[in-house]
């Protein structure tokens, strides 16, 4: 948790927090999709985070994506931005987020590949056709639905 969002929550507790982030579509030579696993509720998702104050949206993708995977990436295009209840996440601390992200595409153009084994305890390349049946999160689910990436 940022200091920023630690300041809020000394505030307001649970409740929810309306916050700005990103999600990252980082994709391979092969149409692969990087997954990461959270290490909170080992469900794999898409990388991402909060944009933190003073950051841009491109600058926090970058950023989001060398911290949980070790990778260095080129941003290619902006696909979406999104938010509503299906972005709603519920920590298991009980603290509640409602997520407005701006969705980036991506390719990788250095580093290795690597866990942060903080918040991702793995990270892997994964072929479209198996993402409809990996446990991945609601957010992760939604954001891939809406984008018309879940195969089906």
């Amino acid at each position: 948790m940022s200091q920023y969002v630690a300041a809020l929550r000394s505030q307001v507790g649970h409740q929810p927090l309306l916050l700005p982030g990103v999600s990252v579509l980082v994709w391979d030579d092969d149409h692969r999709l990087l997954l990461v696993r959270q290490a909170e509720s080992g469900q794999w998702s898409t990388v991402g985070g909060g944009v933190e104050p003073g950051e841009s949206p491109a600058d926090a993708a970058i950023r989001e994506v060398l911290e949980e995977t070790g990778l260095n990436v080129e941003l290619t295009s902006l696909r979406a931005a999104v938010g509503g209840p299906a972005y709603e996440v519920v920590y298991a601390n009980g603290d509640r987020c409602c997520y407005v992200s701006t969705v980036f595409e991506a390719r990788e153009v250095g580093g290795l590949l690597a866990a942060d084994l903080e918040e991702v305890v793995e990270v892997r390349w994964m072929e479209l056709i198996d993402l409809a049946k990996a446990d991945i999160t609601s957010y992760a689910r939604a954001l891939l639905n809406d984008l018309g990436i879940l195969p089906g």
